[in-house]
């Protein structure tokens, strides 16, 4: 179970891809090869959840990374697409025990997002990278003291 997984949503895959590739730099830049590392992509933000809890249930995974890019439209659709993906991550994380980083980003527009994904703002992917490995360290310091 040293394994961690990322599951990556489809839609915007123009920007989903670029937070792939920031949480795969950083996971490489950390000592983690391609064989220690599976991709799962789902259709959108919303299938999420689901593949997460498939994953956390195969128990080949000490973490997951989440990522997906949820862009308010002309609907409440955005409200409940972003909302849903969120608290089923993090049910998930809270029921199995299983480090989930959030790397769903929930923006105002296209721009937005683009900013997060391609630097002005950072990139959102590495930064879910970061946040999973760095709770992964708290976890093992937990469990050796």
């Amino acid at each position: 179970m040293n394994k961690i997984a990322l599951i990556v949503a489809r839609y915007n895959q123009d920007l989903t891809q670029g937070l792939l590739d920031g949480a795969l730099s950083y996971l490489s830049q950390h000592g983690y090869q391609s064989d220690a590392i599976d991709v799962f992509w789902v259709p959108g933000a919303f299938e999420i959840p689901v593949v997460a809890k498939h994953v956390i249930d195969s128990t080949r995974y000490k973490g997951l990374i989440c990522l997906g890019i949820v862009i308010r439209g002309e609907t409440a659709h955005f409200d409940f697409v972003s909302a849903e993906a969120c608290r089923g991550v993090n049910q998930l994380a809270i029921d199995s025990g299983v480090p989930l980083a959030l790397g769903v980003l929930t923006t105002e527009n296209r721009q937005q997002a683009k900013d997060r994904v391609f630097g002005r703002k950072g990139n959102k992917g590495r930064e879910a990278a970061q946040a999973l490995l760095d709770t992964l360290s708290v976890i093992e310091t937990i469990h050796t003291v």
